[in-house]
């Protein structure tokens, strides 16, 4: 290793400088046409076209830099930062086990500030990132603890959603009864998946599942008598606080329990509901890991033909890996109906299950606590970017291509085994296998 004082020698400058050079040709070629290039519709309704070349431009120019800075010091900062390892592992484990605990006291106490303050967007912006936290535990089951990738999941949040929505609006049951019947709808479907992919795995696994979801969007599109086609179904009625509605009426919830009417209860209301079904979702999955099933689903994913080799019943594990995590998104969309009070198939595309396993694998696969975190910083980021408009977008890819880069298991990679012997310990990231082992050559 050079010290400090050390010149560069030509070479490593010329090795940089070339490494830098392609980075920025590969650059050029993605932004000149998604960046370079902008077409909108002018006044006549003709189509124009609007360059922003020099936008290009900088952004190649800074692609360029980083790619030489990281070219010539790459090696000396990953050398300070593998000596400050230790030291960072040492804090962890002083710090992790208080983690998940403050995490919990900021969720049940921040919604209380933000409605002091008479900040619903926050509140609003809570909804949304415990519903995706929700969603994520419910596919971690799938991807992250049966090693099953389902590019189809949406079709089961679609399932739960139309559900409740079609027995509310034809006879008029409430949220509390309509949503575990959602959940055992969505479970059935997780099974009628399940049965056609027993045999696929790997890529053959994800674009069935991946076809799945496109089919379920299709038949709630298509088939207009019973889900409204592409109008969706409108007026689906909210939750109440035991028959208590959250509205300006002598039998709302603020008469009855004399406090001043505010539209945001209704909204603090549901943010513990959702809360509520996630922490429920967090604790069964917690639970089912111990049990024999939970393991059955890591022996699955770790090898398929050594847990068949070990006498599990590998269709019964798939099944119920696909019904668990069906039914927790049939909840969630349950829970999406009676917040949205409509719904539309375009609101269940391919996107929001992208999304979601996108949250999965950033947050470290099987990991809880990394599903949560990573719901947070994703949805959190989108918030912090949205000033940026299209380039948010941008900033939000490279962000995600530094962490798989930097972070290749997740945020959170250590993985915490469901059976130990006389203590608990942490698996470090750098011993935990890839979750889909590939036979030898």
């Amino acid at each position: 290793m050079p010290r400090e004082s050390e010149p560069f020698k030509p070479p490593a400058l010329a090795a940089a400088l070339k490494e830098a050079a392609i980075a920025a040709a590969i650059a050029f070629g993605l932004f000149v046409l998604m960046v370079g290039i902008k077409t909108d519709q002018g006044p006549t309704g003709a189509l124009v076209i609007t360059t922003r070349f020099g936008t290009v431009g900088v952004l190649v120019g800074g692609v360029f830099a980083g790619a030489f800075l990281r070219a010539l010091f790459g090696a000396r900062i990953k050398a300070s930062f593998d000596f400050l390892i230790p030291t960072w592992r040492t804090i962890a484990a002083h710090i992790g086990p208080y983690v998940p605990a403050l995490l919990l006291a900021f969720a049940l106490i921040a919604p209380i500030c933000f409605y002091a303050v008479g900040n619903r967007y926050l509140i609003d912006l809570g909804i949304l990132i415990v519903t995706y936290t929700m969603l994520g535990l419910g596919l971690n089951i799938v991807v992250g603890l049966a090693g099953l990738l389902d590019l189809g999941y949406v079709a089961f949040y679609a399932v739960g959603a139309y559900s409740y929505a079609l027995l509310a609006h034809h006879f008029g049951l409430s949220f509390w009864i309509c949503l575990p019947v959602a959940g055992i709808l969505a479970a059935f479907a997780g099974i009628l998946l399940g049965f056609p992919v027993l045999r696929l795995r790997g890529d053959y696994l994800a674009i069935v599942t991946l076809g799945f979801g496109e089919i379920i969007r299709l038949i709630l599109l298509n088939w207009q008598d019973l889900t409204g086609g592409p109008n969706g179904i409108v007026g689906i009625p909210g939750p109440s606080f035991f028959g208590l509605p959250f509205n300006s009426s002598e039998k709302g919830f603020a008469a009855t329990f004399g406090i001043p009417f505010s539209p945001t209860q209704k909204y603090l209301y549901l943010y513990y509901v959702i809360l509520a079904l996630a922490l429920l979702t967090n604790w069964v999955s917690l639970r089912l890991r111990r049990l024999p099933i939970g393991r059955a689903w890591e022996a699955l994913r770790e090898d398929e033909i050594a847990c068949r080799a070990l006498g599990i019943n590998t269709t019964t594990t798939k099944l119920t890996a696909f019904a668990m995590g069906a039914m927790f998104g049939g909840f969630a969309g349950a829970f999406y109906a009676t917040r949205q009070n409509f719904i539309s198939p375009e609101s269940f595309n391919f996107s929001e299950s992208a999304f979601v396993l996108a949250i999965v694998v950033l947050g470290g696969m099987g990991s809880q606590l990394g599903v949560a975190v990573a719901a947070t910083v994703m949805l959190g980021a989108f918030e912090l970017l949205r000033e940026f408009d299209q380039y948010r977008m941008l900033v939000f890819g490279a962000a995600m291509v530094a962490v798989m880069i930097y972070r290749p298991r997740g945020l959170v990679s250590a993985r915490t085994p469901s059976v130990f012997l006389r203590r608990r310990k942490d698996v470090p990231p750098e011993l935990v296998a890839e979750a889909r082992t590939e036979s030898p050559a």
